[in-house]
């Protein structure tokens, strides 16, 4: 992601911006809230108020660079904008995130969807997990 992504999306490229970017870009977690991002930020040296952190993510969410989940607990995160449909699973004891796919779980929505007479145009499959008691550290 780079100054011409951001101007294809309608926004210019400011030096906030690329850096948010650029964190989402590269981060081994994909999916940050504000505050992930701020700490990075300040980490690096960088002097952004988490108010700029807040507004540049709610115009890359309206560009569609990236995606807002609101999961259980009331944070937002965001993760990079992706081609490939994914669903996620919230670790209750952490809070980490993890993203799988499964096709017959997306099939099953469809004729679900189909059976009552529609036409799936999204969806959004959260599970909230914990670990088995015998692998509980």
């Amino acid at each position: 992601m780079d100054t011409q992504e951001l101007k294809k999306a309608g926004l210019k490229a400011t030096l906030p911006r690329l850096r948010i970017l650029e964190i989402l870009d590269k981060s081994r977690d994909r999916h940050l809230s504000a505050e992930d991002v701020y700490k990075a930020l300040i980490e690096a040296g960088e002097d952004v108020g988490l108010a700029t952190i807040y507004r540049v993510l709610t115009q890359f969410e309206s560009a569609g660079l990236v995606q807002r989940h609101n999961f259980d607990g009331g944070h937002a995160v965001f993760e990079m904008a992706q081609d490939e449909h994914h669903d996620h699973m919230v670790r209750t004891d952490t809070g980490e995130v993890i993203e799988f796919y499964d096709e017959e779980i997306e099939r099953r929505q469809r004729e679900v969807v189909a059976a009552h007479g529609f036409e799936l145009q999204d969806h959004s499959l959260v599970l909230y997990v914990k670990p088995r008691r015998s692998e509980a550290p």
